[in-house]
């Protein structure tokens, strides 16, 4: 006899199909929900962020700027979501391709490094990076020694020194430079945006000198400019108390509370504090830290290069 199933209920194997269909329904429907981010859009995305330009994202890539342009609105539509505020002066991110961009990055990354590693990809020879003191010191040792495993037949070699300097000898003596500029600049790849602030001993209020003794690197650095600007336009009476190209021995005289330097805000060292602006000291302006390729590196170089920028980014982020 057959049982009549119109009113009963199925039994466990019978749940178990209608579950597994389901199931595989809801996949196939979640699946194809999903936008594909096809490497060669989000690659065309991060250049035109990184240079806020469409044109110089162009030459860079090697494509026509309408090329480009069509990649990135591809790409807007295929994720429903506008990346870029575009006028005929500038090229700037909007909110969710901020973020978008963090993301994408790490596509890129991931992207490289599994094809490197399932290519058997061996990447040697060497590399040349200029950097400032405080990068120089407290941030790429640590993100070597990374690099130094992901590409153990690399040889890097950095030197320290300021950002005009360095610049000069970019592609005659450098494959890249990690430089400070002025905030709103549009020269090389922007790795992230840094407060400039005054700094002071943290036991001996310096700042309410008069006049207020100041400490300062050489006359190309350009937080000597900016302190130098600030404090005459500001009309705070001020004396230059030491000059030295070191940081460090800066940073020193500092800590003993014989004068007030000026510091990346990231970068505040133990034993000095941040002085607000105000009746003692004037603000400063804002200022991003950028990363220079030398257009006649290697292809192995700026790889390594474009892998370092990738780790500066997040350890920016505090990833």
């Amino acid at each position: 006899m057959v049982p009549d199933l119109a009113g009963s209920e199925p039994g466990i194997s019978g749940r178990r199909a209608i579950r597994n269909r389901i199931s595989s329904m809801s996949l196939i429907t979640f699946t194809m929900s999903i936008p594909n981010l096809d490497p060669d859009l989000l690659r065309a995305f991060v250049v035109v962020a990184e240079r806020l330009s469409f044109t110089r994202a162009a030459e860079q890539l090697n494509r026509t700027q309408a090329a480009v342009s069509l990649q990135v609105k591809r790409l807007e539509e295929r994720i429903e979501t506008i990346l870029f505020r575009r006028s005929t002066a500038r090229v700037e991110l909007t909110a969710a391709g901020e973020g978008f961009l963090i993301d994408a990055r790490r596509i890129l990354a991931l992207n490289e490094q599994a094809i490197a590693r399932v290519s058997g990809q061996q990447v040697a020879g060497q590399v040349r990076i200029g950097v400032m003191e405080d990068y120089g010191t407290k941030i790429l040792p640590r993100l070597l020694s990374g690099i130094a495993e992901r590409f153990p037949l690399v040889q890097v070699e950095m030197e320290i020194g300021l950002t005009a300097r360095l610049l000069k000898r970019l592609g005659s003596s450098f494959d890249a430079v990690i430089a400070m500029h002025p905030e709103g600049t549009t020269e090389g790849d922007l790795i992230c945006r840094e407060r400039a602030i005054w700094a002071a001993a943290a036991t001996r209020a310096v700042e309410e000198l008069d006049p207020l003794p100041v400490a300062l690197s050489s006359p190309d650095c350009l937080f000597r400019s900016w302190a130098i600007e600030a404090l005459n336009k500001a009309g705070r009476p001020w004396r230059l108390a030491y000059v030295s190209p070191s940081l460090s021995a800066t940073e020193a005289i500092v800590e003993q509370g014989l004068a007030v330097t000026v510091v990346k805000g990231s970068m505040l060292a133990p034993g000095l504090r941040g002085v607000h602006p105000g009746r003692h000291v004037p603000p400063l302006p804002g200022a991003e830290i950028r990363l220079h390729r030398a257009e006649t590196s290697s292809a192995n170089a700026l790889l390594v290069v474009d892998h370092l920028a990738h780790r500066l980014r997040l350890s920016a982020l505090g990833s």
